[in-house]
C-alpha cells in the first residue's frame, strides 16, 4: 500500500506531527513521519533529519549544524527533494508547518510529479501562495492558528489534513494511457474563440490542454513540457510578456519559451492578447500611468493598452526567445487584431500599436528550413486565422 508521508520539524511540531500520523492511521492508511529538523530533536521519527540530510548532494554537513538559518533550510530543501525522488511507496504528501518548514516542503514538493497527492498545512497559505506552489499541483491548507501546541482549532484542521491526505493515497486515480499525443495550448479570455476552434479542430486526434495565460499558466505548460508530457504547443496566448516587460501583475518569467528550446516539440506561436498589460482594481495601477487607456475589465482586473514602443519591446523580446528553438517552428501574426478588444470600435483598438509588433517580430526573425512566419489577414478570434493555426499544426505533425 502507498503510504502517507507526513513531513516537519519534529524540533518545534513534534507534537503536532505525531498527532497528523496517529489520525492518518486511524483513517486507515499507512504513515511514515520525516523529520527534517535542522537542530537537534528529541522526537523519534520514522526517517531522522540525518537520513535526509545525507541526500544533499554535499553530504548531511552541507545541511545540519549551519549557524546561518536561512542557507539550512535551502539545503534541506534541496536534500529533501533528491530524498523523496528515490522513495517508490509515496501515496501522498502531507507538510505541516510556519514559514521555514512551508519553504522546505513546497520547494521538494515542486520536483515532484504532477498527480502525486501534494497537502501543505502552513500559517502562510492566506497569503499570495504563488512561491510556494509554483507551476504545480500542490494544495495549501491555511492552518489559522499557528501549529504551536494542539487544541481545539489546530486538532480539527490537522485532522482534516491527515484524512484528506489518507484519502488521497488510498484511493489513488487510475493511470490513463491514451492512444492520443498531447499538446498545450495558451488561452486567455480575450483569445478564447481562437483557442476554442483550434481545440474542436484537432481534439479527435490530439488530447488537448489548456493552459490559462495568468504568468503561472505559461510555466505549468513548460514545467509539462520540459518533464516530457506534452508531445507539442499551441502558444496562441503570449501575453505574460507585455506584464513581465512592463510591470503588470500576471507575468512570465525571463525563463519563458525556454522549455521548448530545450526540448525542441513542434511549436505553434502567435502573439495573443500582447494589446493589454494586467492590472488588479482600479486603484492599483501606478500612479504615472493614470493616463494611459485603460479598460475595466472586471472590478477585480484592470487592463492597460500597450503602445507602439511597448508593442515593439514585446516583439523583440519573444523573437528573441523563440529563435533559439530548433524544431519545428510556425508562428503566426494575426494582421486584424489580436484580442478580442483590439478590433475596430473595440476599446483597444490600435493599429500603429500593432504594427509595431509585427514590424518587430518581422525584422527580428530567424528564418530556417522547418521555421516558417506566416501573416494571415484576420482578427486572432476569426475562422480564418484559427484554421491557419490548425493548417500550420498538422503541417508539421
Amino acid at each position: 500500500m502507498k503510504k502517507v508521508y507526513v513531513i516537519g520539524t519534529c524540533d518545534t511540531k513534534g507534537d503536532e506531527l505525531r498527532y497528523a500520523v496517529e489520525r492518518v492511521k486511524a483513517a486507515g492508511a499507512s504513515a511514515v513521519l520525516v523529520d527534517i529538523s535542522t537542530t537537534p530533536s528529541a522526537v523519534a521519527a520514522d526517517i531522522g533529519p540525518h537520513v535526509v540530510a545525507a541526500c544533499h548532494p554535499s553530504g548531511a554537513e552541507a545541511v545540519l549544524g549551519l549557524a546561518d538559518r536561512g542557507k539550512a533550510v535551502a539545503a534541506m530543501g534541496e536534500a529533501l527533494s533528491r530524498f523523496l525522488s528515490g522513495r517508490d511507496d509515496i501515496g501522498a504528501v502531507l507538510g505541516m508547518g510556519g514559514g521555514g518548514n512551508t519553504s522546505i516542503v513546497t520547494s521538494a514538493m515542486r520536483t515532484m510529479p504532477i498527480g502525486v497527492p501534494k497537502l501543505m498545512v502552513s500559517t502562510m497559505a492566506s497569503g499570495n501562495v504563488g512561491a510556494y506552489v509554483g507551476p504545480t499541483d500542490i494544495a495549501m491548507m491555511h492552518s489559522v492558528a499557528d501549529i504551536a501546541g494542539l487544541n481545539a482549532i489546530t486538532r480539527k484542521v490537522i485532522g482534516n489534513a491527515a484524512h484528506a491526505a489518507a484519502g488521497m493515497a488510498m484511493n489513488q486515480v487510475p493511470e490513463t494511457h491514451a492512444d492520443k499525443r498531447t499538446v498545450g495550448l495558451t488561452m486567455f479570455g480575450v483569445t478564447t474563440s481562437c483557442v476554442t476552434q483550434i481545440r474542436q479542430a484537432i481534439e479527435g486526434t490530439w488530447e488537448c490542454f489548456v493552459f490559462h495565460a495568468t504568468g503561472i499558466g505559461g510555466q505549468c505548460m513548460e514545467k509539462l513540457v520540459g518533464s516530457g508530457l506534452l508531445d507539442a504547443v499551441i502558444d496562441v496566448t503570449t501575453t505574460e510578456v507585455a506584464d513581465h516587460l512592463f510591470g503588470g501583475v500576471l507575468p512570465c518569467t525571463e525563463s519563458r519559451f525556454d522549455a521548448m528550446a530545450q526540448r525542441p516539440v513542434p511549436y505553434v506561436g502567435s502573439v495573443g492578447a500582447v494589446d493589454m498589460i494586467n492590472f488588479g482594481s482600479p486603484d492599483t495601477v501606478p500612479s504615472g500611468m493614470a493616463g494611459r487607456k485603460l479598460h475595466f475589465h472586471n472590478p477585480q482586473v484592470t487592463l492597460m493598452r500597450t503602445t507602439p514602443d511597448e508593442n515593439a519591446a514585446v516583439g523583440d523580446w519573444i523573437v528573441s526567445r523563440v529563435n533559439r528553438m530548433e524544431g519545428p517552428v510556425r508562428f503566426l501574426l494575426p494582421l486584424g487584431g489580436v484580442s478580442a478588444i483590439d478590433a475596430p470600435g473595440k476599446p483597444f483598438f490600435d493599429p500603429l500599436a500593432d504594427a509595431a509588433l509585427f514590424g518587430a517580430i518581422r525584422a527580428g526573425w530567424r528564418q530556417g528550413p522547418n521555421r516558417q512566419l506566416i501573416e494571415v489577414d484576420a482578427h486572432i478570434n476569426d475562422a480564418a486565422f484559427a484554421a491557419a493555426i490548425v493548417e500550420a499544426f498538422r503541417d508539421i505533425t
